[in-house]
């Protein structure tokens, strides 16, 4: 990961969990439940955010979970998620606060995961992390991640928002937005809230996004001794560490 992200999300970690939860542990389930059911090693989880992910791990599976999370805006709420986990799965879990290449993951698991990061980083970041997922499975474990968009609008475009959310008296929401930017795609998260219809407060944070194909991607997994495997899910793509 970037040195960047140690700064990043310091705006968007107050909203994160109230406006994004619900439909990140929906998204988690669908996507991991199944795969950390049938790990027995351990769970690798790059770029562990605010935990919805891994508390998913954790109810899926019986074996240890790595939770790698850099920026302490995000780690901040995943640690405080994990302070009101039952006990049974808090000694499962292990929280990193390093970059994903200085955690100092080896053989650590047969399951990797990787949820909206591989699009979030630098190539020379996401070159270090095929190499530090290679490292932290041991042969025949498996790397799942959702791929980078693959190129860029003409132009802005406004995406879905997230909300409105009700908390007390105040209503929560996040309008976005993505632009190409030199290259790069640029997401715009412009925080609002409001009270009795009006507006009280609003914050933005912006986010860039290196596109991708999965062609190149394969080619640098190859690279780090990662094979590209056909995946258990549509949405993802899923990288292996071969056996021999």
């Amino acid at each position: 990961m970037s040195a960047s992200e140690e700064s990043d999300y310091a705006v968007s970690a107050e909203f994160y969990d109230l406006l994004q939860a619900e439909g990140d542990r929906r998204r988690a389930r669908r996507w991991f439940a199944a795969a950390a059911g049938r790990a027995r090693h351990g769970i690798v989880e790059f770029g562990a955010g605010t935990g919805l992910v891994t508390e998913v791990l954790l109810e899926s599976s019986g074996v240890p979970v790595h939770a790698v999370e850099p920026a302490p805006a995000m780690r901040t709420v995943l640690m405080s998620r994990a302070a009101v986990l039952g006990a049974g799965r808090r000694t499962r879990l292990t929280v990193h606060p390093d970059r994903a290449e200085d955690a100092g993951l080896v053989g650590a698991a047969d399951l990797a995961v990787a949820a909206n990061v591989v699009g979030c980083v630098e190539p020379a970041a996401r070159r270090a992390l095929w190499r530090t997922a290679a490292r932290a499975l041991v042969p025949g474990g498996v790397l799942l991640f959702d791929p980078p968009p693959t190129g860029l609008p003409d132009g802005a475009e406004t995406l879905t928002g997230l909300g409105p959310v009700r908390l007390g008296a105040d209503s929560y929401r996040a309008d976005i937005t993505r632009l190409p930017d030199r290259g790069l795609l640029r997401m715009v998260f412009d925080y609002r809230v409001e009270r009795a219809g009006r507006a009280v407060r609003h914050v933005r944070e912006e986010f860039p996004m290196w596109p991708a194909d999965p062609a190149a991607l394969a080619a640098e997994a190859a690279q780090a001794g990662l094979e590209f495997v056909a995946s258990p899910h549509p949405e993802l793509l899923a990288a292996r560490r071969p056996s021999g």
